[in-house]
């Protein structure tokens, strides 16, 4: 039978474990077993981030009220003293490094989904560039020397979105697949050493920002179902935790080297479900809405143009897809773009 803490005595550190994602994923790394190094800003009871009250000390709680052992460290990730002096102590006071996983972000209000990209301020390009991608490359950085000496080790960048198409945004965009090209090139630079790299995405995630966008909680979520029949496939960030945890366990993780992975598609292989007992599909659920919305011969809304869309351009460069995205580009009046924006 097996073990219910397969990650016994290792040590892994979440870098943005603070809320949402980053707060599910080191949940479950110690309720596996790992001993878990939460990092991020919001700490000493101090909230960095403004209208967001989560610390990384409730993180620490919640793991210890559930059997787990976890300690809060404050680091500004985008400092690279900072980061330095933080693996110093992982060293010095654990003695190795298992798992990091990357997944500052600071974006939210970055982000103007109107904007085109000649109207983004420079400021916020800059900003973001250095919270959501150069400080995963500097975390990592300091990390992977621990991971290479010990020939062994796991490194997960957390992004948005699996495939190669386009994000809706440009600034968004250029970060969400940033991450991704982090995990795959680093992949390469730990060839032979015993150390993978790799990338995780969640679907629809019912972070406490998506929650409070929707005006619910966690106990009533399902009330915004109403609003959004997609959001009947949310999933809570414990679901891509999971999904991570069983990849740490896996003993031929190294077998993913460089992959960009789904959470649903790691429930699938792991046998894993979300804390309801399901396994969410939002994607899938996602082109069922938009298949009816072309079954029933009306003409798209404006509502409806945007979201179709944006999947396609999710999608139109895998070729898995490639009928689908016909059907979009036909239905969106997407047929006249350039080459490059074509289905594949």
């Amino acid at each position: 039978m097996p073990s219910t803490r397969p990650l016994h005595g290792q040590v892994a550190l979440v870098a943005g474990a603070t809320r949402g994602a980053g707060r599910g994923i080191a949940i479950e790394l110690a309720a596996t077993g790992a001993v878990v190094w939460c990092t991020g800003r919001s700490a000493g009871g101090n909230a960095a981030t403004p209208g967001r009250p989560e610390t990384l000390e409730q993180t620490v709680e919640l793991i210890r009220t559930g059997g787990g052992e976890a300690r809060a460290e404050r680091c500004d990730h985008t400092d690279e003293a900072q980061v330095q002096a933080l693996l110093e102590r992982v060293r010095a006071e654990s003695g190795r490094l298992d798992i990091l996983v990357n997944d500052v972000w600071g974006g939210d209000a970055l982000i103007d989904w109107t904007a085109k990209f000649w109207q983004i301020d420079s400021t916020a390009v800059r900003t973001l560039t250095e919270r959501a991608i150069l400080s995963h490359w500097t975390t990592a950085k300091y990390a992977a020397p621990l991971m290479v000496e010990a020939g062994r080790g796991l490194i997960v960048e957390v992004t948005d979105g699996e495939t190669p198409g386009y994000r809706g945004q440009w600034l968004y965009d250029f970060v969400k697949s940033s991450v991704i090209r982090l995990g795959y090139a680093m992949a390469w630079d730990f060839v032979g050493t015993g150390v993978t790299a790799l990338t995780v995405t969640p679907g629809f995630l019912r972070s406490e920002h998506v929650l409070q966008h929707f005006g619910v909680t966690e106990a009533n979520w399902r009330d915004a179902i109403e609003k959004d029949p997609t959001f009947a496939e949310s999933e809570t960030p414990r679901f891509i935790g999971r999904g991570i945890a069983a990849l740490a366990a896996d003993p031929h993780v190294a077998s993913k080297s460089g992959l960009c992975l789904h959470a649903c598609q790691l429930a699938h292989e792991y046998g894993l479900t979300d804390l309801d007992g399901r396994v969410p599909k939002f994607w899938a659920a996602l082109d069922r809405w938009i298949d009816g919305q072309i079954a029933n011969g009306v003409a798209p809304d404006a509502h409806e143009r945007w979201i179709g869309r944006a999947r396609y351009g999710h999608i139109h460069l895998d070729p898995t897809y490639h009928d689908r995205a016909l059907r979009y580009a036909e239905r969106y009046d997407l047929q006249d773009v350039g080459a490059g924006l074509k289905p594949a």
